[in-house]
């Protein structure tokens, strides 16, 4: 499928309703037939797609600031990884970004040790860290160690040091993350992330 934009003078111009009709069609080939991106979520996915491409005028609208990474709130199955994962499909080669499930990592963690924090938390590209919180404290040898706290604590003096971004996921609370990482990651967080939210009744879209 032609991909939802055109070249003008170099520069990418996209059509949202292009951009729509684009991203449903990729949906149903990664996740089904009855993948459907629903209207209610227009309003998202247009700050969503309008910071992912880079438009700045939008941004700036949206107060979306582009030297921060997005975080995705909402409710179980409303749409955030598979955003996430569909965004991929406009960008560039070089704009994009791993998305790694915390669950994953926590248990590459157990199984080889701390180099998994040094593996994501320096790693020198944007990634996404999907559904944070979700993951379990997991012991290495003994040693219970907080491995998403830990890899978000040197993504924050990523950005700081080197402006590279994090994108993450999670259908928590600002409460219930600072419960789970502590005071101090809750305030990096704020440094690091766009907050695009879903409403708290938000349908599962995959029922």
């Amino acid at each position: 499928m032609k991909k939802p934009y055109v070249i003008i003078n170099g520069m990418r111009h996209f059509k949202f309703r292009d951009t729509i009709a684009f991203l449903q069609v990729q949906g149903k080939k990664k996740y089904g037939g009855k993948f459907k991106i629903h209207p209610e979520d227009y309003l998202l996915l247009h700050k969503f797609v309008s910071y992912m491409i880079h438009e700045e005028t939008l941004c700036k609208k949206y107060s979306l600031d582009l030297r921060k990474g997005i975080l995705l709130i909402g409710p179980v199955g409303c749409g955030k990884t598979s955003w996430m994962n569909l965004i991929q499909t406009i960008l560039l080669s070089n704009e994009q970004f791993q998305v790694k499930s915390t669950r994953t990592i926590a248990h590459e963690f157990n199984r080889e040790g701390y180099s998994i924090i040094a593996n994501y938390g320096h790693r020198q590209h944007p990634i996404c860290l999907d559904d944070i919180g979700v993951e379990q404290n997991i012991k290495f040898f003994g040693n219970e160690c907080n491995t998403i706290a830990e890899i978000l604590l040197h993504r924050h003096e990523l950005l700081v040091k080197n402006q590279i971004v994090t994108h993450a996921t999670t259908n928590l609370t600002a409460n219930e993350i600072e419960q789970i990482y502590g005071h101090r990651v809750r305030s990096r967080l704020r440094e690091m992330f766009n907050l695009i939210s879903f409403p708290a009744d938000a349908k599962d879209k995959r029922r």
